[in-house]
């Protein structure tokens, strides 16, 4: 592979920071999830923003969460046409190997995949109607999100509103896999769903009872 070149020079100098403190004061523990392999408790879906820090916001540590990343913190619905799935094979992966207890999907303000997927649906991005376009087709997943905010007459308003769409359809395509399913019916794993504004630092959790989001 002779693309490929080697690190940027601030990153080098961050990893030798982090081996000579953070590792050095921690190498029992960092050998120890080597040796004895991970078993984190929830996995988190979030999104590929560089603003959303999961694991500084609940403060953990290594090994503590199975986290995938993804545009807009989706997940597709339960699909096994023998097609390579990525988030598909994450969840999998956590539910029946890892055996967590929770899922989180967390979603956050401003996020730039749920504004694409609002351009498009009201046709101000053509080129992610494209099918050459992988954003636009991931992004298909929200369409029926969209189709429930549509109404909302405030733009802004509208597109927050379609950011927590995105973790409900997620939510609600992760009951469509058999093993997520089994496991949430016999109490061995719970669903859980999370809005973050970046801004404000809070975060919001659903509440299926009052079908809304409210600040923890």
């Amino acid at each position: 592979m002779h693309n490929a070149k080697p690190l940027p020079s601030y990153l080098v100098q961050r990893y030798h920071g982090w081996k000579a403190t953070t590792y050095s004061e921690n190498q029992s523990w960092y050998r120890r999830l080597a040796d004895e392999g991970q078993r984190p408790r929830a996995m988190v879906i979030s999104c590929c923003d560089s603003r959303v820090h999961v694991t500084a916001i609940f403060g953990a540590d290594q090994g503590e969460f199975f986290i995938h990343r993804n545009i807009a913190n989706l997940v597709p619905s339960y699909e096994p046409d023998g097609q390579q799935h990525g988030t598909s094979a994450a969840v999998e992966y956590a539910v029946t190997a890892l055996k967590v207890s929770h899922i989180v999907v967390m979603g956050h303000s401003q996020c730039g995949g749920v504004a694409g997927c609002h351009d498009m649906c009201t046709g101000h991005a053509p080129a992610l109607e494209e099918k050459s376009s992988f954003v636009g087709r991931w992004m298909d997943i929200l369409r029926p999100g969209f189709e429930k905010v549509k109404d909302i007459a405030d733009e802004a308003e509208r597109k927050r509103a379609l950011e927590k769409q995105a973790v409900l359809t997620s939510l609600d395509n992760l009951m469509t896999f058999p093993f997520v399913r089994e496991a949430v019916e016999k109490g061995d794993l719970s669903l859980h769903g999370l809005w973050n504004d970046i801004g404000e630092g809070t975060l919001e959790q659903y509440l299926p009872a009052e079908d809304t989001f409210k600040v923890i």
